[in-house]
Parts: C-alpha cells; sequence; structure tokens
C-alpha cells in the first residue's frame, strides 16, 4: 500500500488555516499530519513530523514566512515548501525563491490551484503562477541589470536579527524577544541596540516601517482577500 502523502500547513488566520486542510484532506491519499499558527510553531512541530509538503502563510506573527521557510530548510534541505500569500509582487516572489520554496500560490488562486500545486510538488516539480513565472523569466532575462537600491531583508542582518527586528516591530518588549528567542534580557536589549545602529534607525517607529518595506512584517489584508479559502460550512 502507498504511504499517503503528508501535509503540513501553517496560516495565522484560523478560518483561513482550517479551509486550506479541508480542501487537502478532501483528496485521495493526503493527510494534513499538523498545523501551526505561525511560523515559529511551524519550524518546530515540522522537525518533528517531518511532512513531505509544507504549505507556508507569509505574513504570520513572530516568525514570517519566509524566514520560517529558510530556517526549515537549513535544518532539511529536502523539504518541499508552498508559499501562500496574498501578493505577487517582484520583490516579495525573488526573496521567495532565495529562501528556497518550490511553490507560489496566491490566496486568490488557492480553491481553484491548491490541489494542483501540491500534487507538483509532490512529484519534486515546481508550482509558480504565469505572473510569478514571467517574473522569474524577466529575472533571468535581465540578470545582468542594476540591482535595485533597496533589498528585502537588508543582507546586513542576520537571521537571529530579523527575527528579533520582527517581533519587536510587531509590539513586543526586550522581555518579551528575549521569553519567545530563550535569551536573557541584557543579550536581547544588545541585539536591540545593535540592529539599531546597524540600521541606523532612530526610533521604534522607524524600526516598524522598516519591518514592512523589507518584507519583514506584512501589513494585515482585508478578510474579503481571503474568501476563497473560507470553507462553506464550519462545523
Amino acid at each position: 500500500m502507498t504511504n499517503p502523502l503528508r501535509i503540513f500547513v501553517a496560516d495565522d488566520h484560523e478560518v483561513v488555516r482550517r479551509g486550506v486542510c479541508s480542501l487537502l484532506a478532501a483528496h485521495p491519499g493526503w493527510v494534513v499530519c499538523g498545523e501551526a499558527a505561525d511560523g515559529r510553531e511551524a519550524v518546530e512541530k515540522t522537525r518533528q513530523l517531518k511532512p513531505d509538503v509544507i504549505v507556508l502563510d507569509i505574513g504570520m506573527p513572530n516568525l514570517n514566512g519566509l524566514e520560517a521557510a529558510r530556517q526549515i530548510l537549513r535544518h532539511e534541505a529536502s523539504h518541499r515548501i508552498l508559499i501562500l500569500t496574498i501578493t505577487d509582487s517582484e520583490q516579495v516572489v525573488q526573496e521567495v525563491l532565495k529562501a528556497g520554496a518550490k511553490g507560489y500560490l496566491l490566496k486568490s488562486d488557492a480553491a481553484k490551484d491548491l490541489v494542483t500545486a501540491v500534487e507538483a510538488l509532490a512529484q519534486h516539480r515546481t508550482f509558480f503562477n504565469s505572473r510569478v513565472g514571467q517574473i522569474i523569466l524577466e529575472g533571468f532575462l535581465g540578470g545582468n541589470a542594476p540591482a535595485p537600491k533597496e533589498s528585502a531583508p537588508s543582507p546586513s542582518l542576520t537571521a537571529r536579527e530579523r527575527e528579533i527586528v520582527q517581533l519587536l516591530a510587531e509590539g513586543k518588549s526586550s522581555k518579551e524577544v528575549a521569553v519567545a528567542l530563550n535569551l536573557s534580557v541584557k543579550t536581547a536589549e544588545t541585539h536591540r541596540s545593535n540592529i539599531m545602529r546597524k540600521l541606523d534607525l532612530h526610533s521604534v517607529s522607524a524600526l516598524v516601517l522598516y519591518a514592512i518595506r523589507n518584507n519583514i512584517v506584512h501589513v494585515p489584508a482585508p478578510y474579503a482577500e481571503n474568501a476563497s479559502l473560507v470553507p462553506a460550512k464550519v462545523a
């Protein structure tokens, strides 16, 4: 008997997550082996569960989907990750590709394309819609073009510093950052000071703006953006 395809789903909106899980669980031979409501939980659970395919929302709290993808693949490079998002901006697409994800799906297309996307990743293929494919092609053809002045996230930040920027931008105190990352408060405060100095920022509001511009945190989308993923009836 063929083993079922084991899929892990991470999205901070419970209704959306349940909608995605319902679509996937209805497919013969597929099982949803786990769920997470933020990126940090996704990193921890995927290490334990070792799913075949991982579906990650980008705009999750505590640790965004891009950083979660980087950490998951750093631990196990063979994982196949499908990014689920509301935007197909060139900047975000480039970051998704750099992170190592194998698929990119807009939430607005999920109802009709989610199963196809997961099937592609299950067969060790990639999945990108036509708009994303065009961005990839243009990037390949324009490989010698000058890089944009601002890239995201800043290459001068380490993975740990990007985590701290996200937590601070979400309004967490140094003590809360320390608890979330298992650091001492003094170490968290030192990281905060170093980050502000490195980025030449002088206020929390400037840090929040930096985090938004560099896709470290994401402005919540209107509920309508996720409408296609909401189950017709929630038990």
